[in-house]
Parts: C-alpha cells; structure tokens; sequence
C-alpha cells in the first residue's frame, strides 16, 4: 500500500448532514468492499498523512540509507513520502516499487518537484516487485506501510523477491503486520483535519475483523462552513502474521530476523557467503 496507515473496518454509521449545496451529490455510497486502487485515497492521502509519514520514514529508514553504497529499494513506495526521505539521505540510486496507478501519479509529481541529480537516482517501476527482476543491485530495502495489505501468497513472493534484489548482507526495513485481529468493530483513529482556504479535509478510520482478515475503513469528508460538501469511503484489507510466522516465511525466502533499529520494526538480512 501504499499503504500505508491504512487500516479498516465497518463505516461507521454516516453522520452526512441534509445540505442544499450542489456539491453535496457527490458522496459516495455505503460500500466497504476493498477494490485495492486507491482511487479514492489517492486525492486525500498526502494531504493528511503525508507529513506523519515523513517524519516516521525519517525516523525508521534515514540512519539507515546513510549507509547504503551500492542502491536502496522502495517496496510500495506509494506517494513517495519515504523515497524522497531515501533520496535526501543517501547519494545512491533508489528503486521506488509502486504498482498503483493512482499512487504512482502522485510519486511522480513528487519526483517532479526534486532536484534533478536526484530524480537522477531514482528508477520508478510500475510492477509489483516480484515481476520486476532486479537481482543483486540493493544493500538497503525498506517497505513502509505495505506488508501488512499483501495476502499470504503475494507477501512470501515479495519476501522472494526482496532477497532476490538485496546483495549478500543487505537489509530489510519494514513495520509488521498486526500479529491478530480485534474483537469486533473498532474506530481506528481520525486523520486531520487539514484547512485548504475554507474547506476542511479529514478522514475517520474503523477497523473489523472480517473472514480472517483485517478490513481497515477510510470515511473522508469535506467540510464548509460546517456544511458537508463531499464524502467518500474507501476499504483495505490486511493480513495479521504471528511473529513466528512472519520469522518462518523469511528464513524461508533466505532472509534472517536480525536486531532491529527500533521497537516498531523487523529487520532481516540476506546472510553474507
């Protein structure tokens, strides 16, 4: 995911208020059936979390990139938030893996406004991963906010891949998945709001256990003058691994849980010949 802090559940019931704005048709229906596009988050997604996810990127992945000597690779690079924080703090190249287009249309407005040695650096692919082939070229590979929104076999193919594309002593990066489910329907948090001259942007998440998954809910809503003029929802679905489990499934792919530069985080490294 670009996935980034996006969990979900049940919508919450609608709180819409009746308006006579003309821009109050344009609300979405009721519907919490993920589609996995980012169609709708896409518009929202900088603009409320863009910033918390800069300071978490430089946070969990900047000491890092410092020292990286051959290229760093970006699993799910989303917007781009982490990949310009990967650019500023190292001088190698940076592979940005986002398959989404709606994503990748922002990560690349992003690129757009950087300096052009670093938009140099950067090789934007549009594929997932494990379709891209790159073997050998990174010392560094971070994914921030995506492992927990791959279903089990996409998420053992990405491991696959990543050690694939690491070199000998190369580390993985990432936030885990959630080790299990909630009880039941649980609000996850509310994001802004954020003032855009005299509107109000903000999104409330929910969060469910549904057929064994995670179902994370995103409600976006703008607001004038008190008077709601668009909302719109959309769904993601994540897959809780046991830290065990996730253990297990790297060790399989050639990768090996080492110690962590912060609690938030699993580190693993392909072992060195």
């Amino acid at each position: 995911m670009s996935a980034t802090s996006l969990p979900a559940s049940i919508p919450a019931p609608s709180r819409t208020r009746r308006t006579s704005s003309p821009y109050a048709a344009e609300r979405a229906a009721v519907d919490d059936s993920p589609d996995g596009g980012y169609a709708v988050s896409a518009e929202f997604y900088d603009l409320l979390q863009a910033e918390t996810d800069r300071r978490l990127a430089e946070r969990r992945f900047a000491a890092a990139a410092t020292r990286a000597r051959h290229a760093v690779l970006d699993v799910g690079a989303g917007t781009g938030t982490a990949t310009e924080v990967l650019l500023r703090a190292s001088g190698v190249p940076v592979h940005a893996v986002e398959p989404a287009p709606a994503m990748r249309a922002a990560l690349l407005s992003r690129l757009a406004h950087l300096g052009a040695d670093q938009r140099a650096r950067v090789t934007v692919h549009p594929e997932p991963l494990a379709a891209t082939g790159l073997t050998a070229v990174a010392d560094l590979a971070v994914a921030s906010n995506v492992i927990a929104c791959l279903d089990p076999p996409t998420r053992r193919a990405t491991w696959k891949a990543i050690s694939a594309a690491l070199l000998p002593g190369g580390l993985l990066l990432f936030d885990p998945p959630p080790a299990g489910l909630p009880d039941g329907c649980e609000a996850a948090g509310r994001l802004g709001p954020v003032r855009v001259g005299p509107d109000l942007y903000s999104a409330d998440v929910t969060r469910r256990p549904h057929r064994g998954v995670l179902r994370v809910v995103f409600t976006y809503r703008v607001e004038r003058a008190q008077e709601l003029l668009r909302e719109a929802r959309e769904a993601f679905d994540m897959w809780p691994v046991p830290p065990e489990q996730l253990a297990e499934e790297l060790d399989a792919a050639g990768l090996r849980v080492v110690r962590a530069p912060g609690s938030d985080l699993v580190a693993a490294r392909r072992p060195a010949p």
